[in-house]
């Protein structure tokens, strides 16, 4: 089975969170999963801005990237984040290599609004790199930044990123790990499974909203794809990989609609 698992949030601030979610990873790898794993690093981004005195600002859930803070996000994304989680994976003896959507046009972005300076959305995924990589026996780790065949390179949203490299790798199952439970309803209960249909439903009624909904709508995108199956899991979890890999019910599944009897 092929995966890919985005890990963002608060699940990489810590060296304990990234050991214990890297020593699950590792071992499925080790038990034939071919997985590719897409991070963020927004948390470690404002911070590295804050320290030299520049504002995070944000238009719709997503940062405004002048030149400057492209600057900070590809020494800090796919700088000391990508490095930290790729040294945390070879600890746990897995191979892993790091590199962003810039390496071989792994995913080609356009400019999503001038608004937001360089922010890209991603426009196609190209997955030559990572088959090799798993082929041989590698993990990619992918840092969420993307580039264009002009050379030009843009700060991707690491949900659309996981949705598109997902698609690329034609990947089984697409998991979100994420700092809560699952998608909640308009009562605050974990949704066990929804439906596209479903989904658009809590977007347009204001249910799901700013990076809950960024993940649904990459989720949908990643479905509509060729993704067979999405999830959004508490990474907080101890043996959440175990529990996802083996079926047991853990977090929000997405699937697509059942067809018509």
């Amino acid at each position: 089975m092929k995966a890919l698992v985005k890990i963002g949030g608060t699940l990489l601030e810590t060296e304990e969170s990234r050991r214990r979610l890297v020593g699950e990873l590792a071992a499925a790898a080790r038990q034939g999963l071919d997985l590719a794993v897409v991070h963020g690093g927004g948390k470690q981004m404002t911070r590295f801005l804050a320290e030299r005195g520049v504002e995070s600002r944000f238009v719709g859930g997503l940062r405004v990237t002048t030149p400057e803070t492209l600057d900070a996000v590809v020494k800090v994304v796919a700088g000391s984040v990508n490095q930290e989680l790729v040294a945390a994976f070879v600890k746990a003896g897995a191979p892993a290599v790091g590199v962003s959507g810039v390496d071989a046009c792994l995913v080609e972005a356009e400019p999503m609004d001038p608004a937001l300076g360089a922010v890209g959305r991603p426009v196609r995924s190209n997955p030559g790199l990572l088959d090799v990589l798993t082929e041989a026996g590698y993990l990619p780790v992918v840092a969420c930044i993307a580039g264009d065949r002009q050379g030009r390179i843009y700060n991707v949203n690491a949900d659309q990123m996981a949705a598109a490299c997902a698609a690329g790798f034609r990947a089984d199952r697409l998991l979100f790990l994420t700092d809560v439970e699952g998608v909640l309803d308009g009562d605050g209960g974990v949704l066990a499974e929804l439906t596209p249909s479903r989904c658009r439903e809590l977007i347009a009624g204001g249910v799901a909203t700013g990076g809950m909904q960024a993940k649904l709508n990459a989720a949908l995108e990643a479905l509509q794809q060729g993704v067979t199956e999405v999830d959004i899991a508490p990474g907080a979890q101890p043996g959440v990989i175990g529990r996802w890999l083996s079926g047991e019910p853990v977090g929000t599944r997405l699937l697509e609609e059942a067809p018509p009897a």
